[in-house]
């Protein structure tokens, strides 16, 4: 069998012959056993044979990258019959018998059963074909994404986040992936989460980052991290030369809650409840980035996640501390893109800038 599949893979590489389209290339190949066939050192010696020398051998196909043989098992499988798969790939049967005929005889197995109706795999050909129909698939996702790669001269790339990370995480993510891709276009949209879904499945936006976003069967999840809300507080802050802040210490100030269209304000005022401790709000809002600049200009505490508040604490604007002695609910930041995308490989590369900017934040 390893025989077999150095055979394969050395027939991956087809040599083309520079000089007259009528000549027929001779290969003979010589493989090193020493180590597994993923790592076989191939030495070919090639000479230019007359083409009377060929007998019966199947057509040159123009060159490709992958083996002609793969094609071929493929087809006599899924066709049932040689003179059916001839007929589909537009190949002599006689040429496509000769492959199998030479093939079989290297491994030393039959890899289809002659049956009267026709032909039907073996348990050695079952094998072998999931590992051909394999090698098939991923070079059709290879030539997938050289095309795309025809995207990145040109297109546009909308990232569909909430306010807080538009400024911050999105922002930042946007100007790297800018600097290396200077033809994209970045689009980069506020808005809440069921509409950042809702962009997403309609194809409006390519790639969205938010917090608490629901499962769908046609999205990708690309990363997602539980973000704990905690206490953001101006540097200069009097809570702010703690570590971690006990909650009853922030009844002392002026609270900031969002307001009760967020799923925010029930994880915040469900966890000063179950402390037993009663408050009432100096502010609400439904804007995070008014609840940063009231934390900012005040004694106020805003109850955001560290990842809402990046840009700031970059800046040195805010700050932000981990609740001691109460945990609020889970607060899941998800990054997300469509299963099929237009432009496929600049919005996964732009998911990998923003995933690198959040792998930075949360190490």
């Amino acid at each position: 069998m390893e025989g077999l599949i150095d055979s394969l893979l050395i027939d991956l590489f087809l040599i083309q012959s520079p000089t007259n389209a009528t000549d027929v290339i001779k290969t003979e190949v010589s493989v090193s056993k020493k180590k597994c066939f993923l790592h076989g050192v191939c030495t070919f010696r090639v000479r230019y044979a007359d083409p009377r020398e060929t007998g019966d051998r199947p057509e040159r196909q123009p060159t490709m990258l992958h083996s002609r043989l793969l094609r071929y098992l493929d087809e006599v499988a899924r066709s049932g019959s040689i003179r059916g798969a001839g007929e589909k790939l537009h190949i002599a049967p006689s040429a496509i018998n000769k492959h199998l005929l030479l093939l079989e005889e290297e491994i030393g197995e039959p890899l289809f059963e002659r049956l009267p109706r026709g032909l039907r795999p073996t348990p050695a050909g079952e094998i072998l074909l999931a590992h051909v129909r394999r090698t098939i698939l991923e070079y059709r996702q290879v030539e997938a994404e050289i095309r795309d790669l025809k995207t990145l001269q040109k297109g546009e790339v909308i990232i569909a986040t909430v306010t807080g990370l538009a400024s911050g995480i999105a922002s930042t993510a946007a100007a790297s992936f800018c600097a290396h891709h200077p033809h994209i276009k970045i689009s980069i949209r506020a808005m809440s989460g069921r509409e950042i879904l809702d962009a997403l499945v309609s194809g409006e936006a390519d790639v969205g980052l938010g917090f608490n976003l629901a499962a769908s069967p046609q999205l990708e999840i690309l990363w997602e991290m539980d973000t704990r809300l905690g206490a953001v507080i101006a540097p200069s802050h009097a809570l702010a030369r703690m570590e971690s802040i006990p909650l009853a210490y922030c009844t002392s100030y002026p609270l900031i809650f969002a307001d009760r269209s967020m799923l925010m304000h029930g994880i915040v005022a469900d966890t000063f409840v179950e402390a037993g401790l009663s408050v009432e709000p100096a502010f609400r809002t439904n804007s995070i980035e008014t609840m940063k600049r009231l934390a900012a200009a005040s004694e106020s505490i805003a109850f955001l996640s560290k990842f809402d508040i990046a840009e700031e604490h970059r800046q040195e604007i805010l700050t932000y501390r981990q609740i001691r002695d109460r945990v609020f609910s889970r607060n899941v930041l998800s990054l997300v893109r469509r299963e099929k995308v237009g432009h496929g490989l600049a919005s996964l590369l732009l998911a990998e800038e923003i995933m690198g900017v959040l792998g930075a934040m949360s190490g």
